[in-house]
């Protein structure tokens, strides 16, 4: 299915956002997302479905000093 990414496009075999987030490699624990403009918990992840076009953000947090 073809859903955007940080305004990137992509066309992933996920059905929920955890596993999509899998699938495109962002695995670490400290992880904002957003699904199409809505905050979206972590332990929601699991279970919030997706669909084509779906638009997803995801924040992770700069190091630096």
């Amino acid at each position: 299915m073809k859903i955007l990414v940080n305004s990137e496009p992509h066309d992933i075999d996920a059905t929920t956002l955890a596993e999509a987030l899998s699938e495109l490699g962002y695995t670490g624990p400290a992880l904002a997302t957003a699904l199409n403009g809505q905050f979206v918990a972590r332990d929601q992840r699991s279970i919030q479905p997706l669909a084509a076009g779906d638009r997803i953000e995801v924040l992770a947090p700069m190091q630096g000093g």
